[in-house]
């Protein structure tokens, strides 16, 4: 038989997936430090040499099952965004994604905190890191919409910079919702969902003007 491009092309795609499909149930169980190029390759059903003719270390392959996890739920979540919508019902959706990360994808949540410890013990170099910045830069990019959309049609507060509000949010949101899904937080006789709804609605006071606040479920 000769050789077959496309064919190959889809192989070699398909490989790439259950590697990051492997990683990152393997990641999100464990932490990242615990899990060895040799667990991931046999989780994947295939050699570890080929876990290394993709990936060429495992700082690599870690970043690469972080873009993969995260640029799969931004893209589902974009596309149950309604259009047309005020830049505060964007904000408000906003807001929401992180309440759906905690019902829904708490592996998502459980295997970013490993990353972000492996990220800063490896002290994995930038050049390494330039996939993830890329896909953070788009989500900055979706945030700068709101942001602007709020300025023009005036139904977010803007006298915040669209930096800091950015970092306000996403630290305070992600933050709260990590340490619940990875039980950082002391939960006996609490209720972690009402405590995450409450910071939901004490960020929508702030930054929406109240003649268009709402409230939500």
């Amino acid at each position: 038989m000769g050789f077959n491009p496309e064919k190959d092309a889809e192989q070699k795609a398909a490989t790439i997936q259950k590697i990051l499909e492997a990683g990152f149930h393997i990641f999100a169980e464990r932490t990242i430090e615990q899990v060895k190029m040799t667990d991931v390759a046999d989780a994947a059903g295939i050699g570890v040499a080929t876990v290394y003719r993709h990936f060429t270390n495992k700082p690599r392959l870690v970043v690469a099952v972080s873009v993969w996890a995260w640029e799969r739920y931004l893209k589902s979540q974009n596309a149950q965004q309604p259009e047309g919508g005020t830049a505060a019902e964007d904000f408000a959706f906003f807001l929401d994604s992180f309440l759906d990360l905690y019902r829904n994808h708490r592996d998502i949540l459980r295997f970013n905190q490993f990353f972000n410890v492996y990220v800063q013990s490896e002290e994995i170099p930038m050049e390494q890191m330039e996939p993830y910045m890329l896909m953070i830069r788009h989500l900055i990019d979706q945030f700068h919409k709101i942001y602007a959309k709020g300025q023009a049609d005036a139904t977010l507060c803007t006298e915040m910079s669209e930096q800091e509000m950015f970092a306000t949010v996403i630290h305070l949101m992600l933050a709260a919702v990590t340490r619940y899904a990875v039980g950082l937080v002391y939960t006996d006789g609490s209720d972690p969902e009402r405590e995450l709804l409450f910071l939901r609605d004490m960020l929508t006071d702030r930054f929406t003007p109240r003649n268009n606040s709402q409230n939500r479920t």
